[in-house]
């Protein structure tokens, strides 16, 4: 088969990763890709938010298969253009796929199917809002309605840093996505991330993982697009798990209901509370970082998966996963998620994939005609390392991460502490 995958982040490069281990795959194609996505594969220059484009290329390319991997094209409709243009896409279409495009959509979808998650309100209006959170009391969450890349988001732990939240929005730091805003109340507990499987009917669960969302250690710090991430999860038992699958199982019923054909990876962005599980945020597509530590744990052809859910026989699959652990430690620009330059050389990463069980996946990166890789975004690089245990695991993701280099580097040291924590090794 030859694959195109739409995308160009740590997400799009642990998928082409997967991919290439699959012996049903002869060619590769990524757009737009990275540096490390061109070592693995061809980049290709695709505008994402030009479906027709990507299924005119697609077509004059002989593609067998195109993997959706961001958000933005998803929501465009880019799988609906190519199912409808006779190419096997993975991927919810934009009916679908609007449960990420608008938080409001999510909520009223949880409210209406007595899915657990926050009290919430949506409005149109800053005054609105504001009159709102005049009956609140502190800590809220206030978030733009549409997609923010990630930052649209502020738990704001009183009531003033509230209502700034909300003007910032209305302002148009957002833009459009912020000319909605959802505020919900604040839930307290351990976070933590479930990916399924599924083809609207059928829902295979993936191994948990935990995302750290702040910019710095001990989550102090704006949020970003996540700084790290572990899995297996060991606050996660058997008994959470269940509960967070049979909710999965509840959405894509809700979708049934909905009438919506949802076929493709959901995601649950979950909080355990004193109440059990409850659903934070839904995305419509593989996480970024989580990716980075499911997809190296997965033994199943990653290619069986995908045409399995694009034809709707998914029943007739059973996944397999190594008991490993995994750890990604995330490499981001200076003055990320704010400010930060391009172009910085970056060093060390041959020397890093040298360490038993380490696979260092490009986020943001570039690679020039000699070789040279160079940054090109905020999160620049996912150390992922793979070992038996999870301080294992930890301890090589760390001891790469020392080997790699680039100007103004900044990343967390504590990624994977709170697990060590619960299981009694920190």
């Amino acid at each position: 088969m030859r694959v195109l995958v739409i995308g160009g982040g740590g997400r799009e490069h642990a998928i082409i990763d997967a991919l290439s281990r699959s012996s049903k795959v002869t060619a590769l194609f990524c757009a737009p890709g990275n540096g490390g996505t061109a070592l693995q594969g061809t980049n290709v220059n695709i505008e994402l938010f030009d479906p027709v484009y990507i299924v005119e290329w697609a077509e004059a390319n002989a593609i067998d298969l195109v993997v959706v991997g961001p958000e933005d094209p998803l929501v465009v409709g880019a799988v609906d253009i190519c199912l409808a243009s006779g190419i096997p896409a993975f991927g919810p279409k934009a009916a679908g796929a609007h449960i990420e495009g608008s938080k409001s959509f999510a909520k009223d979808l949880m409210a209406k199917y007595d899915i657990p998650t926050a009290k919430y309100g949506v409005f149109d209006t800053s005054e609105e809002a504001m009159e709102y959170l005049d009956t609140l009391i502190a800590p809220v969450v206030v978030k733009a309605d549409g997609l923010a890349a990630g930052k649209g988001v502020v738990v704001a732990t009183d009531l003033i840093k509230a209502r700034a939240a909300v003007t910032e929005c209305f302002d148009g730091r957002y833009g459009d996505a912020g000319q909605r805003v959802v505020i919900e109340e604040f839930l307290d507990g351990p976070e933590c991330s479930l990916l399924v499987f599924t083809d609207g009917k059928t829902v295979l669960p993936m191994v948990p993982a935990q995302d750290h969302k702040r910019a710095y250690d001990n989550d102090e710090g704006p949020n970003t697009g996540g700084m790290g991430v572990y899995s297996p999860v060991p606050v996660v038992d058997e008994a959470t798990l269940a509960q967070m699958t049979a909710i999965m199982e509840q959405t894509v019923a809700a979708f049934v209901s909905e009438g919506i054909d949802y076929r493709g990876v959901l995601y649950g962005g979950f909080i355990l509370t004193d109440d059990g599980p409850k659903v934070l945020e839904y995305n419509a597509r593989f996480g970024d970082p989580e990716t980075q530590v499911v997809l190296p744990r997965l033994k199943t052809d990653i290619v069986d998966v995908f045409m399995a859910s694009i034809e709707q026989c998914l029943d007739e699959l059973t996944l397999e996963w190594s008991d490993d652990a995994a750890v990604s430690v995330v490499l981001a620009s200076g003055g990320y998620p704010d400010v930060y330059e391009k172009g910085k050389a970056i060093k060390g990463i041959d020397a890093a994939e040298r360490i038993e069980g380490v696979r260092v996946y490009h986020a943001g990166t570039v690679l020039a005609k000699d070789g040279t890789v160079f940054t090109n975004g905020g999160r620049v690089l996912n150390v992922t390392a793979v070992a038996p245990t999870l301080a294992e695991a930890r301890s090589r993701a760390y001891e790469a991460v020392d080997l790699i280099s680039f100007q103004d580097m900044q990343y967390r040291t504590d990624i994977g502490l709170k697990a060590l924590r619960a299981l009694g090794e920190a």
